[in-house]
């Protein structure tokens, strides 16, 4: 048996796009520009300039839709425009790239991704993220291959709103806590396969490196500067978190999915839920983290975040999301319908999950309220 896994490409600093023509004209000449309206705002003019003179073609942009929904890629894959280009250039921040993405993969046409946000790892993942129209979690899309190379503009980035790095830390540092307990029967019994268990080793990167860049990013990027640690926290968002993705899913065999856990079960538990649905997936995510590690009782790790927490302003309580005890039974009817429900090394009840989502909301009042 074959099995071929893609890896991301990626240029990053703020002269990235100079790169754009060498890397994606072996392609073909026809590009459509799939975007969302600010994202294409802030990019297009910079690609465009970097291919005056070359004969890339670029469509007028077009929107992706508004939500990362089959019906948007649908209504994507029936325009001439796309469905006659060579390649799909992706600019955005997640649900317009995993729309792009899924268009590209139903069309078997070449992405490259333009995130304009360092909010999430779809601009580098083989995996997308499909909701219904109204916002509710369906589920996953997983295309042949990620994105042939993904662009970012740190110049771009620096200027995006604050709040989608942050809420991209809290996404991301999930990776390390979820992956390893998705796999931790087969890492003890080594019954794991090579890539995965690349994965799961390199997910404990992305921890280390928001510990020690993580505020210093948040300053950077909150005054509109591109600087050291911005550039390590992007690409430990969008290529560290992206790499480990690519590698802990098997995608033709379904042979395995170590790529998340508890903490995505959780986010997506909060999307039906009405104030918790209004706040960013990396925002609920990290408070999921919080509540995965109480559930695995690490309770010492938990408590080792409380104070990265508190200086990024990520959310430690169920005030903090707007998510009431009485959201509990519509939060666990849509926890356990999801694939990550079950991953983790023993079944667990729905009365642990809600009991660990109260310990954890204690637990982070007591300590707030000590420091």
């Amino acid at each position: 048996m074959t099995t071929t896994l893609y890896l991301p490409a990626w240029s990053i600093g703020p002269d990235c796009y100079k790169d754009i023509y060498n890397i994606a004209r072996p392609y073909g000449k026809k590009v459509a520009v799939i975007g969302g309206h600010i994202s294409v705002e802030k990019a297009l003019p910079k690609i465009k300039a970097a291919l005056a003179g070359t004969d890339l073609e670029l469509t007028e942009p077009i929107w992706f839709g508004g939500e990362a929904s089959y019906e948007n890629a649908a209504m994507l894959e029936a325009m001439d425009e796309v469905k006659n280009a060579d390649m799909i250039f992706g600019i955005g921040g997640g649900r317009a790239m995993d729309t792009a993405k899924c268009a590209a993969g139903h069309l078997d046409k070449p992405i490259f991704a333009f995130p304009t946000l360092a909010s999430n790892c779809a601009a580098c993942t083989t995996l997308c993220v499909m909701y219904y129209p109204d916002g509710a979690m369906k589920d996953l899309y997983y295309p042949k291959r990620c994105a042939i190379h993904t662009f970012m503009d740190t110049e771009i980035i620096a200027n995006s709103p604050a709040e989608y790095m942050w809420a991209g830390i809290g996404d991301s540092l999930a990776k390390e806590f979820e992956s390893e307990m998705a796999a931790r029967n087969d890492l003890a019994s080594f019954k794991i396969e090579h890539a995965p268990l690349m994965g799961v080793n390199i997910a404990r990167c992305c921890t280390s490196a928001f510990l020690a860049f993580g505020e210093k990013a948040m300053e950077q990027i909150r005054n509109h500067e591109d600087g050291y640690e911005l550039q390590q926290v992007v690409l430990g968002i969008v290529i560290t978190a992206g790499m480990v993705s690519n590698l802990t899913v098997e995608t033709t065999r379904d042979a395995y999915f170590y790529n998340d856990s508890l903490a995505h079960c959780f986010y997506y538990g909060c999307t039906v839920c009405p104030g918790a649905h209004k706040h960013l997936h990396g925002e609920v995510v990290s408070l999921g983290i919080l509540v995965l590690l109480t559930l695995d009782g690490q309770i010492e790790q938990r408590d080792k975040l409380f104070p990265f927490y508190k200086a990024l302003g990520l959310p430690m309580t169920m005030d903090a999301i707007e998510l009431t005890e009485a959201d509990m039974p519509t939060l666990l009817d849509k926890c356990v319908t999801m694939g990550n429900w079950n991953y983790v090394p023993t079944p667990i009840t729905r009365e642990q999950f809600a009991q660990a989502i109260l310990d954890t909301d204690k637990a982070a009042k007591a300590w707030l309220a000590a420091n």
